[in-house]
């Protein structure tokens, strides 16, 4: 199926073609999509009333989240990435547990690699566990979270010595999953988004570098 504009537009920004602060100009934008202005027109416009793009005189960037809408997304993060665990512990299936083990042990082979396929596969395991938690709307809730995600201009991924801390606080969430225990799945997913976090102030505190 042919994406439309808003969907490529809104990937490019998640993959990071456009960051935080730049500027998208609506002419370049449908010559590169091979599109017409309308439909990138009525894009931009979905855009920014969502909260990813913003007003730059009469121009419209990548919008830039301040510490306090970082730690404002990170509280709800947590909380709704903790209870779409809970609830994968509840609800996930035996096949599901599975392609979370899997995940969790292919991506050692990323590890000291590049953040942004680090990143990627990051996602691709939180999308899975959210789908096993069977709960739609937790799904589309999580959904709208992690496009806001997309406005940060680097991966916690890219900090020295993250991704096998991460990559082990992923096993102990499939651990917990396959264990069916609510409570520690919970637990250990809140923690682990807590410690991203915490990487993430530690690198614009200038305390980790980037690789």
């Amino acid at each position: 199926m042919q994406k439309d504009a808003y969907t490529l537009i809104l990937e490019a920004i998640e993959a990071g073609v456009y960051k935080p602060g730049d500027r998208l100009v609506e002419s370049e934008l449908a010559e590169r999509l091979g599109v017409s202005r309308t439909p990138v027109r009525e894009a931009l416009q979905r855009l920014e009333t969502q909260s990813m793009l913003a007003r730059d005189g009469r121009s419209l960037i990548v919008a830039t989240l301040d510490h306090n809408q970082l730690a404002e997304l990170y509280a709800v993060r947590t909380e709704l990435e903790g209870l779409a665990a809970r609830l994968a512990a509840r609800h996930a299936t035996d096949e599901e547990i599975r392609v979370l083990r899997l995940m969790a042990e292919e991506d050692r082979a990323l590890t000291g690699g590049d953040p942004r396929a680090l990143s990627r596969a990051n996602k691709r395991f939180h999308k899975q566990i959210h789908l096993a938690s069977h709960n739609r709307f937790l799904v589309q809730q999580l959904d709208l979270v992690h496009r806001s995600m997309a406005l940060m201009a680097n991966t916690s991924f890219a900090a020295e010595g993250r991704d096998e801390v991460a990559l082990s606080e992923h096993e102990a969430i499939v651990a917990a999953i396959a264990a069916r225990d609510g409570d520690a799945a919970y637990a250990a997913l809140k923690a682990h988004i807590s410690k991203a976090f915490e990487t993430r102030l530690r690198v614009e505190a200038g305390e980790l570098r980037l690789r």
